[in-house]
């Protein structure tokens, strides 16, 4: 849906240029637009490999292990379903932590890893449509093969004998958390404003502070409601 935005839009630019006699400014704008990318592109590796080596830094130093440990009871509150020791607490914790320091892309790893973990718990637990080894079950709780599709696959099987998945309570809570995602850090956002001439790229860090805790409150009012609700 977003190319066809795009498209339409750059259309209308295009468009419009040719109308109003400024098909030099659209072309002169479009290419200062794509020098303007290359740039921040090349400047925000370099924000990334710093942190990211900080990141693993910290790793490597014990640090981001003694913060997981910190915040299992955190972990515990928001997935009381998970057991403990399971290797999907960790992965959240470690996401969790690159979240709040504001490593959007130190983080990504490991929220795969989660919801890696997160599926083979659903496995674990006999949920349709995660079940391996042509296993799927159905609604009367027997498990059998499941049908072949076009490509020779095994498709996994619903509650209802249809293929498909459905997202864990887990997955949807790990989920919006990082939607929401509480930052003190907001490396990014700093990163676009010193790149584009802010006065002061560090002005940014109060406001989102504030901000991203009150939508990561939000986040986690709303998924201990829907919590409840459910095994209600």
């Amino acid at each position: 849906m977003l190319n066809y935005i795009w498209a339409f839009m750059i259309l209308i630019g295009v468009v419009y240029g040719a109308f109003t006699g400024k098909m030099a400014e659209v072309t002169n704008a479009a290419l200062d637009s794509a020098g303007d990318a290359v740039s921040l592109c090349i400047t925000m590796i370099g924000v990334m490999a710093l942190w990211v080596g900080l990141m693993e830094i910290a790793q490597k130093s014990g640090l981001i292990a003694k913060l997981t440990r910190g915040i299992q009871p955190f972990i515990s509150f928001l997935f009381p379903r998970i057991p403990k020791g399971h290797p999907a607490r960790e992965y959240i914790a470690t996401n969790l932590i690159a979240n709040v320091l504001g490593l959007g892309w130190a983080c990504t790893p490991a929220g795969l890893k989660a919801m890696e973990e997160l599926a083979k718990l659903e496995a674990e637990r006999g949920m349709p449509g995660y079940v391996s080894a042509g296993e799927g079950i159905f609604a009367d709780g027997k498990k059998k093969g499941n049908k072949t599709g076009k490509s020779g696959g095994e498709l996994p099987v619903s509650a209802n004998g249809k293929s498909g998945r459905v997202a864990s309570n887990e997955m949807c809570t790990f989920l919006i958390l990082n939607i929401s995602s509480l930052q003190l850090i907001p490396v990014n956002m700093i990163a676009y404003r010193r790149q584009y001439g802010s006065v002061n790229p560090a002005g940014i860090i109060a406001p989102a502070i504030v901000a991203t805790f009150v939508s990561t409150a939000a986040a986690v009012v709303y998924c201990k409601g829907k919590d409840r609700r459910r095994r209600i």
